[in-house]
């Protein structure tokens, strides 16, 4: 019986990795479970995907969950939804959900999770008669539980815990469902500051995230990375007034994943097969390690893969933002640019936060969408019914 799996399934997947310049310095680092890089709500996405270092809220847990010790409320939790090529389908989309509560004397501790479930739509399977068969629903799934404590006045730190499956199998006896665990480590500072006449806040982040075992889709005849990643940040709340605030941040990001070797002149198909298997026979931990010296093409090519996103956030009164923000990925990498613009409304015991992406490089699977996320308050909610 022939099995196909649509075109749309390796663009939902992968299309962000796709060759803007083809040339052989083009050089993307492939990664297994790609959804996981994706920014789940709709604040940071609206700031051009920044969070590292951003003023604690319940969506921090994606970002850096260390800031859950210093966020004021002591317990909420949010929905998010993203679609995905919505030029295209309306079937593919990421769901995700957050949420923390605090504890312990003076609220120094927190406890937080998050479940993601990245839909890749309605896939259809065919017999060599090209007869419809069945439809199957390929996704990648990923559930995370994380603590956080406030080590000193200003500092707290956090560990995530991280059960990750990918089933792209769509009724293919040749590839199965992959099953993964990962590990985040995160930091969290925060210090008030005087600017002139006026008290500012700074704060500065760290996370380094899906650190775990490497993932297969073959019954473990290969494996391949997840996206292990660094990402550091700063941010400065400045009050323009008692009711006006203005915030700028910065987050930078690297892939802590190898990076492939291309292709050498006159290379042989045995040669070829050595190189390829060599770079995915390479463990995780040692992934990391290299990841910061393997580039083919030097320190250029390794500041290539620095990511950063620059955004701005004005608050008035607690209640109403709006936002902006910019991404860059290098254009012999995986080439995302994008601007962004969002806008959030909270009252009481709620939040709603929406996102609009604008692309400034092809093939953005996530150009001209409107990402939305909804927080709830749990002591706010309460207090609605006293």
């Amino acid at each position: 019986m022939y099995r196909r799996i649509s075109f749309l399934l390796i663009c939902a997947a992968f299309l962000w990795k796709a060759d803007p310049c083809a040339g052989q310095d083009y050089n993307p680092i492939p990664v297994a479970v790609p959804s996981l890089q994706i920014a789940p709500d709709a604040r940071g996405g609206g700031m051009g995907d920044i969070g590292a270092a951003t003023m604690p809220d319940v969506y921090s847990q994606h970002w850096n969950a260390a800031k859950y010790a210093f966020v004021k409320s002591p317990k909420g939790f949010a929905f998010s939804y993203t679609p995905w090529l919505n030029k295209l389908v309306d079937d593919i989309h990421l769901l995700y959900a957050s949420g923390y509560r605090k504890f312990g004397n003076e609220d120094l501790n927190a406890l937080s999770a998050s479940l993601r479930y990245f839909s890749l739509g309605q896939v259809s399977l065919f017999n060599e008669n090209t007869d419809y068969i069945m439809g199957v629903f390929p996704n990648e799934f990923a559930f995370d539980i994380a603590y956080s404590r406030r080590l000193t006045e200003t500092f707290s730190g956090a560990i995530t815990l991280r059960y990750i499956r990918a089933d792209y199998s769509a009724g293919s006896d040749d590839i199965t469902p992959g099953n993964a665990f990962a590990a985040d480590i995160a930091g969290y500072n925060e210090t008030y500051l005087y600017m002139g006449r006026s008290e500012a806040l700074l704060g500065l982040g760290f996370s380094i995230s899906n650190i775990g075992t490497k993932i297969s889709y073959d019954g473990n005849n290969t494996s391949m990375f997840l996206p292990t990643n660094l990402r550091l940040g700063a941010s400065l709340a400045y009050p323009l007034s008692d009711k006006n605030t203005l915030s700028i941040s910065f987050d930078v990001n690297k892939l802590l994943v190898p990076t492939p070797q291309l292709p050498k002149e006159e290379e042989t198909s045995e040669e070829a097969q050595k190189r390829i298997d060599d770079y995915y026979n390479i463990s995780s931990i040692a992934g990391i390690f290299k990841s910061f010296g393997d580039a083919p093409g030097g320190f250029k090519e390794e500041m290539q893969e620095v990511m950063w996103s620059l955004g701005a956030e004005y608050t008035y009164n607690n209640q109403f933002s709006l936002r902006a923000g910019y991404y860059n990925e290098n254009q012999y990498k995986s080439n995302r640019r994008y601007f962004a613009v969002g806008t959030g409304f909270r009252i009481q015991a709620f939040q709603l936060d929406a996102a609009y992406l604008i692309s400034t490089a092809q093939s953005n699977p996530l150009d001209q969408t409107l990402r939305l996320s909804l927080g709830f308050d749990m002591d706010g909610i309460r207090n609605l019914f006293r």
